[in-house]
């Protein structure tokens, strides 16, 4: 009997604590619907807040993916810049199908993770020198491939990804970031794999002594990172239509605050998927209430920066308590 209230208290804090990037996103929406101008709770601009977050969000479930392992990867806006330039050169006329230079985009980027986590892994080089210097890398590779210029291609089905439609019809784009949502969850959920993940970034160590196969999982891990980023590219392709080596700059920054945002903890061993795209719903749905009442950018940053030092704290907090 003593037991019983110790138990329901210990859930309802896991409850609390999973759900609390829902009730801030929650929280964040309401007040804009009361301090914004109508048009800003209409069904179009919730279609437009959904297409604006697919970027991040879906760059986002690999920077979930790494952060729960306990590593960082400051490429991915690179790596989404390098998958619009192959997408557009690979469309050249004459030059590929668009599910061809799709699934080239997407494997350059794949591979850049992989040479990543090779890194990581053989050479026991730290993740952020490492991706910071692959930030540099990749990005001067695009603009190479590129000519350090915007590549023009073909339009194909490939444009209408997040192409605006009718208020009630949601592109193609916002489904296939739901989808992959729901298939990393599952597998960090249901699979030895994502408890082995989640091992990693909780103690390296023990994991190791249990028989996990760091190297192997770390590696995994960030060609996995590399290819949503890749699928991230190819939203951002849609969007732009063309291949640009100097898009995305800064975008790393937005993928791991909305990680942060959603919960995940920056020390390894925890983080979500759900957590992680309500983070990026939560960043896009401030930048759009906060232009739609006329607030300068300036200021938007500020309160984005707040929002990611509250969540920051908090996740420390969290952590003392539980030590």
């Amino acid at each position: 009997m003593t037991e019983r209230p110790g138990i329901r208290q210990t859930l309802m804090k896991s409850i609390v604590s999973a759900l609390g990037p829902v009730i801030g996103l929650i929280a964040v929406y309401l007040f804009f619907v009361w301090r914004a101008p109508a048009s800003f709770s209409s069904l179009g601009n919730l279609q437009t807040i959904a297409r604006q977050s697919t970027v991040v969000g879906i760059a986002s479930l690999g920077m979930t993916l790494v952060i729960i392992a306990g590593g960082i990867d400051l490429s991915v806006g690179s790596t989404i810049a390098l998958t619009t330039v192959m997408l557009a050169w690979l469309l050249d006329p004459g030059g590929s199908r668009p599910i061809e230079a799709a699934i080239g985009g997407i494997a350059a980027a794949a591979l850049v993770g992989w040479i990543i986590g090779a890194l990581i892994t053989k050479m026991r080089m730290v993740p952020f020198i490492v991706t910071l210097g692959m930030m540099l890398l990749v990005r001067g590779v695009a603009k190479g491939i590129a000519g350090e210029q915007k590549i023009d291609a073909p339009m194909t089905w490939l444009n209408q990804l997040l192409a605006a439609g009718r208020s009630w019809h949601w592109p193609p784009g916002v489904w296939l970031m739901l989808i992959l949502a729901l298939a990393v969850a599952g597998m960090l959920r249901y699979t030895a794999f994502g408890r082995h993940i989640f091992a990693v970034g909780s103690n390296e160590q023990t994991a190791r002594l249990c028989g996990v196969q760091v190297g192997q999982v770390k590696t995994l891990v960030y060609t996995l990172s590399g290819a949503l980023a890749g699928i991230a590219g190819l939203m951002q392709f849609s969007r732009l239509t063309v291949g640009d080596p100097t898009v995305a700059i800064g975008k790393e920054l937005d993928v791991i605050a909305a990680v942060v945002i959603g919960g995940g903890s920056l020390s390894g061993g925890k983080g979500s998927i759900l957590g992680s795209i309500v983070g990026a719903l939560i960043m896009t749905v401030i930048r759009s209430g906060c232009a739609q009442m006329g607030i300068s950018n300036w200021k938007q940053e500020i309160i984005t920066g707040i929002i990611i030092v509250v969540a920051v704290a908090l996740d420390q907090l969290r952590q003392r308590r539980t030590t």
